[in-house]
């Protein structure tokens, strides 16, 4: 079994934390491979980032359906792209906030999101109107640091829990959700200062993943999720043109 986990900006640091995080999880018999983009934004905060990620994302996917993968995750708590790689992909792909909000479902009656800077906050919750019950989202709180001060700022841990257990108390959830990738590495630590389940996405879509690949279930290619019509694209879209 070959997984792809793609992180969807170009910073290596963070595919490499991302890359552990979800070894931590993998199964016997399953070969991980995580990469970085060739193209794409450093980090992805804001819906133009998101937008110019995705061509960066969908080439690893493409990449992946030649090199015979069998599963895919999408790396980042937005999921960009992932309607347009499962119309490229055979096999499964899972974005970190779909497994994450999924699980969340899982052990508790509603979570609350803690993520990166204000700003992301709607998608979020856009999110969350996609993949979770209605009133099960009760809240999504920013701790306003950048994706890529989460590597270097010494106060992140302190200010996740403080936001999580504000969350807690606030909303009455059950459950915490990390809204970034670049937390991924938080869950432990949170999760012993909590007492209640703490879930990394990352964690949970590679498992996710792992799940379905051995269920024998890939990407339905009936509908909307068949492969995309053959077309010509130009400029700096000339790569991914697709002949008939």
């Amino acid at each position: 079994m070959l997984v792809r986990v793609v992180n969807p900006n170009t910073t290596e640091s963070m595919t490499a934390l991302i890359e552990a995080t979800a070894r931590a999880v993998t199964g016997p018999g399953v070969t991980l491979e995580a990469v970085t983009p060739a193209m794409g934004p450093a980090s992805i905060e804001s819906h133009y980032d998101e937008a110019l990620a995705v061509p960066g994302l969908l080439a690893a996917v493409a990449e992946g359906e030649r090199d015979f993968v069998d599963g895919y995750v999408v790396a980042c708590f937005g999921d960009p792209g992932l309607d347009a790689a499962r119309e490229l992909a055979r096999g499964p792909v899972v974005g970190i906030a779909e497994a994450a909000m999924h699980a969340a479902m899982l052990v508790g009656r509603g979570f609350s999101v803690v993520t990166t800077l204000d700003r992301t906050r709607g998608r979020a919750w856009d999110l969350a109107a996609r993949y979770a019950p209605a009133g099960a989202c009760r809240g999504v709180y920013a701790c306003d640091i950048p994706v890529l001060a989460l590597e270097s700022d010494p106060t992140v841990i302190e200010r996740v829990v403080a936001l999580a257990r504000l969350a807690l108390e606030k909303d009455g959830s059950d459950v915490i959700v990390l809204g970034c990738a670049g937390m991924a590495d938080l869950c432990a630590a949170a999760t012993a200062e909590l007492g209640v389940p703490v879930i990394d996405g990352v964690a949970a879509a590679t498992l996710l993943v792992q799940a379905l690949i051995t269920l024998g279930v890939g990407t339905s290619k009936r509908g909307e999720y068949a492969e995309p019509p053959a077309k010509s694209y130009t400029g700096l879209l000339t790569p991914f043109h697709r002949p008939a």
